[in-house]
């Protein structure tokens, strides 16, 4: 994709009446030279992706350093039995989060949605929508058309690995990423797409990558809960026609240059931070 800001993708939707959608996947029609079914094609496989890695979790497993495995099933049992603080549509989203990581932790198949170790948040948040509000495939694949221009620029302008900008640019990334395509569910125009992932990424500014022993799952596994929970409430303000004060480029530019500041012990070098605590070091050595 070609887009390095936000605002010229805003640009495109104004000027050619075209929502946030349309302009992504012509853009990528363009640069992959390719047509409009053979693009929704290739978004749909990775949809029907997600949804076989949700269907195919399974609680009997556990990673290699036995540090993942099972408390997705422990979620569902806990969400199932009706009494939670959080009810029943968060808990299928905070459950779905907590499966897809830790199939990840356990060599399950996971799309990378911008990475591997934010596999989780993206299909927490749109497994459980298509189920609630009877959304079609097409729907779903149109939204992702929304996130995957949003994780380009994010890309373009900042950065999505852990090891060059901390976890704010992986699980701060999918997040925002989730949160515009709840955005573009629900009809919220190119201006609260951006306005969502702008609260999305702001709440996350900062975070470190500081996995336990080096792998992707302490903390790893439970942050992609908190990116999904705090997609759905960005989502919501953006919807409920509150906007960012800080315009969602600038947000990027100023996630780029808190990850630039970070130490490196802070960016999935498994030296700083959790990793770094008694429990951490005990499970390193």
């Amino acid at each position: 994709m070609a887009f390095h800001s936000l605002e010229q993708i805003c640009s495109l939707c104004r000027e050619e009446k075209k929502s946030f959608y349309q302009v992504v996947l012509e853009d990528d029609m363009k640069e992959r030279e390719v047509t409009k079914e053979a693009s929704h094609r290739k978004m749909n496989q990775m949809w029907q992706a997600m949804r076989a890695a949700a269907r195919e979790y399974d609680p009997q497993l556990k990673s290699a350093s036995g540090l993942s495995g099972g408390d997705g099933r422990l979620a569902a049992a806990y969400y199932a039995a009706g009494d939670s603080l959080c009810g029943t549509f968060m808990g299928e989203v905070v459950t779905t989060a907590l499966q897809m990581a830790e199939s990840n932790a356990c060599m399950r198949r996971i799309v990378a949605a911008p990475t591997a170790g934010s596999c989780g948040v993206l299909p927490a948040v749109l497994i459980p929508c298509q189920r609630r509000f009877r959304l079609s495939d097409e729907q779903i694949c149109e939204a992702l058309y929304a996130a995957a221009g949003l994780g380009q620029v994010i890309a373009s302008r900042a950065f999505i690995a852990g090891a060059t900008g901390g976890c704010q640019a992986e699980i701060g990334s999918a997040s925002a990423m989730a949160a515009g395509a709840l955005v573009y569910l629900k009809g919220g125009g190119a201006e609260a797409i951006c306005d969502a992932c702008a609260i999305a990424l702001k709440a996350l500014l900062g975070l470190v990558c500081d996995p336990v022993a080096g792998l992707v799952e302490v903390p790893c596994v439970k942050r992609n809960v908190i990116g999904a929970v705090n997609a759905m409430t960005a989502a919501d303000q953006a919807l409920a026609g509150i906007h960012s004060f800080i315009p969602a480029d600038q947000v990027i530019d100023a996630m780029r240059e808190v990850g630039e500041k970070m130490d490196a012990s802070l960016r999935e070098t498994g030296l700083g931070g959790l990793a770094a605590t008694p429990k951490g070091r005990e499970v390193r050595l």
